[in-house]
């Protein structure tokens, strides 16, 4: 539903300082409620966006400050992340699991696309925003319900991982893609010359993570190194400029070759580990990005997706339906087959199918980039804002039930 109020045009700062109280506000109350700040922000979009108030609109210079959002939230997941323990997904049954929570629902949500006549890109997309999982909201989610470091919690994570790294190495593939005629020949070229481009990166990095570890044999060298010219360094935060170009670096060779900056990006931050810099200052960065991101740049990036979010723009009910139905029924049932067939029992595999279950942070990264890149309409992006949100709120009240019966049982 879409109120027709008069459109009021507010100086940039005005709509900015608007946006960024309104956001932390309902972000607060959120949190309050053990729920992701980023379902406050973008409510708070919503309600100041053309849907309920239309007081302000996305406008360039927002656009920009929501671009450096995604930038940072993108190299908060990174630093979640290090690749030994992407390694460890991809070991032993963990493989299993990881396969089935992702391939399961991708396919899903690609038949759903298939069913109701969508364009190949659009389907694609919908498959792709089905399969991952939030690894920040998971573990969030996970501190809160103090399972973590549970044997359930570190599988939970290590399948997020294994979702967030190929869900965007697809994505990588698609937006390079995007501009091509749809035959098959045409795309069956781009993809493969995509794929080519994307091997030459990923041998980059592990290259560049090979010679990472080989260093590291030598204890502390990197980081007696970063000591050295830090003390050389005079400027204040020069460790965040320092890590910053190396982070850019990335990002500049993937947009260099045609795929999105985020990639680079992502991948270059999964190399910055304490044992490289030392857990001083990995600690620093993490703290310094992490203020600046969910204190001021994320927030606006959120509340801008509410801005775009237009429920009146969505018309065909029975596809919303059936996005947030196959959201739910194919992750939930991708982890607990995949648990099953690692031969984890059976109330173990459905809490690993709930954990997996809460797309929120990178689900609409994702979402948003394909919508700016013209890939999805209006109607499809606030259909998966819409599951994004559903699913996000219901993963911790699922969690919470599955671990009571797991402990009732230990």
């Amino acid at each position: 539903m879409e109120f027709n109020v008069p459109s009021l045009e507010l100086p940039f700062f005005a709509n900015l300082l608007l946006l960024l109280v309104l956001a932390r506000f309902f972000g607060e109350i959120m949190e309050r409620f053990k729920q992701p700040a980023m379902i406050g922000e973008i409510l708070a979009g919503v309600l100041l966006g053309p849907t309920i108030l239309n007081f302000i609109h996305r406008t360039e210079e927002l656009k920009v400050i929501s671009e450096l959002g995604v930038f940072l939230l993108v190299i908060i997941a990174g630093l979640e992340i290090h690749l030994d323990e992407i390694v460890k997904s991809m070991k032993g049954r963990n493989i299993i699991i990881s396969v089935l929570a992702f391939f399961l629902p991708i396919v899903s949500g690609f038949l759903v696309g298939r069913y109701f006549e969508l364009d190949v890109m659009s389907t694609i997309f919908i498959g792709l925003c089905v399969a991952i999982t939030a690894l920040p909201v998971s573990i969030r989610i996970l501190m809160d319900l103090g399972k973590l470091n549970s044997s359930v919690g570190q599988k939970i994570i290590s399948v997020a991982i294994f979702d967030d790294v190929i869900a965007l190495t697809i994505l990588g593939i698609l937006l390079d893609i995007k501009d091509v005629e749809q035959t098959f020949a045409n795309i069956t070229n781009a993809t493969l010359l995509t794929l080519l481009k994307l091997s030459c990166f990923l041998i980059l990095v592990i290259a560049t993570y090979r010679v990472i570890r080989n260093v590291s044999r030598e204890e502390n060298l990197i980081e007696n190194k970063l000591n050295k010219i830090l003390s050389v360094l005079k400027g204040k935060e020069s460790l965040f400029a320092v890590f910053f170009v190396f982070i850019l670096i990335f990002a500049t060779i993937t947009e260099s070759i045609g795929l999105h900056f985020i990639i680079g990006a992502f991948f270059a931050s999964m190399l910055i580990s304490k044992e490289l810099v030392g857990e001083k200052h990995l600690n620093t960065f993490h703290n310094t990005t992490n203020s600046m991101a969910m204190g001021f740049l994320a927030p606006i990036f959120f509340a801008g997706i509410g801005l775009e979010f237009q429920f009146s723009s969505i018309e065909n009910y029975p596809l919303l339906f059936a996005i947030i139905a196959v959201s739910f029924l194919s992750k939930i049932i991708g982890g607990y087959i995949g648990g099953r067939f690692a031969r984890l029992d059976h109330k173990v595999s459905i809490a690993l199918g709930f954990g997996l279950n809460a797309r929120g942070i990178m689900e609409l990264v994702i979402a948003n980039i394909a919508y700016k890149a013209g890939i999805i309409n209006t109607e499809i992006f606030s259909m998966l804002v819409i599951m994004g949100l559903i699913t996000t709120l219901a993963t911790p009240f699922l969690l919470k039930r599955a671990f009571k019966a797991i402990d009732k049982i230990a």
